[in-house]
């Protein structure tokens, strides 16, 4: 089997300290995914963006991210991929410094850009140097579950530091966090990381690049605007457009003898169920923190601190359960972990759907806690995506594995959240108001409040509901797909 260019493992020392330094660096990235939606009234109000502006300075982050996550991992197979992480530390420092400079919608849309660059070049290169680091695939499951943990928690922490800040500092501070964070991560990334590469890189195609950009950007942006303002002409023929680009680039990847994303990892079962997992979970935990970070602040009348700091226990679950799961997967199989994270993360959901009313945070917490739980399970799924692709494969592999969360986080808002706002609409009188229609926070104060509020709290457990069927049928699906006797052991070293 071709491996990758040889690399001197460190020291148990200094494999740890590398993990620490890939996992904070995670932690960061996906905080700034979610501590905008706090800062950004705040923003609004000093800058006075459009409503296009301010849907630009929310989606451009993302939208970067996703359309640069295959070309930048088939560049850092080539280039290095210790190298393209620290040079997206740099770029997300630097980017993040550039805010005191942002006196307009567009600057901020520039910076968010550059955030996005510097984020697609951080996220699968710590994939890829985890592997890296640990050749042992127990050790390497353990790693991958301390990094899926770092992922959970930043989507929590994201709203609290971004709360705490503004209670201090303006809408700036919630980019200005990153800039220490990232000279620190430069700093250690030097001392404690190796460099790797791949001896058989994927050719970086041109054409290959517009396709897998342009596709996935049309793809994420015109599921975004469905998600948000229903469906339209242009809106749709921009999803079309984005799904012909992106089966155009898979169909030339399959047709190349060195494709720049080796999409024949789809063809082992194993692969897929580890990434229908990430998938799913994805899918799942987005649209929760999505919709339950709305209904605390807007039917709960909790401020932005507090409603993200009732979100914690999903972070908790994730936490304490991440580093354990290796260890049960040893003892009772990776098909069952895997299978029981997405069946707790379902129970969780379910409890969303059926707690009485009025619902009480206890509950909320409660079922919350479950989910978490759910999702310490996905080191397991990230440890079967990067072992069981042969080592030159590792940044495709990476790669697919980031796609995978970013679609499901996007498709978790959108569709998840388009459901969420059909059944809010289908509850309120015909009385209420273009506001009222429009969210539950243009009803607050106004005759039908009382209406608004419990039409949302049944949107929520209806969320809840769809989320715990779907997170079920994928645990159908990754039953079927991974072998009874399969252990960790049995992944590439």
């Amino acid at each position: 089997m071709t491996t990758t260019t040889p690399v001197t493992v460190p020291t148990d020392r200094r494999r740890w300290a590398g993990l620490a330094v890939l996992a904070a660096s995670l932690l960061v990235v996906v905080m700034d995914m979610t501590i905008l939606n706090v800062a950004l009234p705040d923003l609004t109000a000093d800058l006075k963006p459009s409503a296009v502006a301010q849907l630009w300075i929310v989606d451009a982050y993302a939208l970067v991210l996703a359309g640069l996550l295959v070309p930048v991992s088939a560049l850092a197979d080539r280039w290095g991929r210790r190298r393209m992480l620290l040079t997206g530390f740099t770029i997300f420092g630097v980017a993040s410094l550039l805010v005191l400079v942002a006196a307009s919608p567009g600057a901020v849309i520039a910076v968010r850009v550059l955030l996005g660059v510097g984020g697609a070049m951080i996220m699968p290169a710590t994939l890829s140097l985890i592997r890296v680091l640990f050749p042992d695939p127990r050790e390497r499951a353990f790693a991958l579950g301390v990094w899926a943990a770092m992922a959970s928690v930043g989507a929590a922490l994201g709203p609290i530091v971004g709360g705490a800040l503004l209670e201090v500092f303006s809408w700036h501070a919630a980019f200005l966090v990153n800039v220490p964070l990232m000279v620190v991560a430069v700093v250690a990334g030097l001392r404690f990381l190796p460099e790797s590469r791949s001896d058989r890189p994927g050719r970086i195609d041109p054409t290959g690049v517009v396709l897998s950009v342009g596709g996935m950007v049309a793809t994420v942006y015109a599921v975004k605007h469905l998600g948000k303002h229903g469906a339209d002409l242009p809106t749709v023929a921009l999803l079309l457009l984005g799904i012909v680009l992106v089966a155009a680039f898979l169909r030339r990847c399959l047709r190349d003898d060195e494709p720049m994303l080796a999409v024949t990892l789809f063809a082992d079962r194993v692969f897929r169920a580890g990434v229908l997992t990430a998938l799913a979970s994805s899918t799942v935990m987005m649209a929760l923190l999505f919709i339950a970070s709305q209904w605390l602040q807007l039917v709960q009348g909790w401020g932005p601190l507090l409603a993200g700091a009732a979100l914690l226990p999903l972070a908790l679950g994730g936490l304490v359960g991440s580093p354990f799961a290796p260890t049960v997967a040893d003892r009772i199989g990776v098909r069952t972990v895997l299978v029981a994270g997405l069946v707790a993360t379902s129970a969780g959901l379910a409890a969303v759907a059926l707690l009485p009313r009025p619902i009480h945070y206890a509950g909320l917490a409660v079922a919350f806690l479950l989910v978490g739980l759910g999702t310490a399970a996905l080191g397991v799924g990230s440890a079967l995506i990067m072992g069981r692709a042969p080592s030159h494969q590792a940044g495709s592999a990476a790669a697919l594995e980031e796609m995978s969360y970013e679609v499901g986080g996007v498709l978790g808002v959108a569709v998840l959240g388009s459901i969420a706002g059909v059944v809010y609409r289908a509850g309120l009188p015909d009385t209420a108001s273009g506001d009222a229609v429009e969210s539950v926070a243009g009803a607050i104060g106004t005759p039908v409040a009382s209406a608004a509020t419990t039409a949302f709290t049944d949107a929520f457990a209806v969320v809840g509901l769809v989320g715990a069927v779907l997170a079920l049928l994928a645990a159908v699906v990754v039953w079927r797909w991974i072998p009874r006797d399969l252990d960790l052991a049995d992944l590439q070293h």
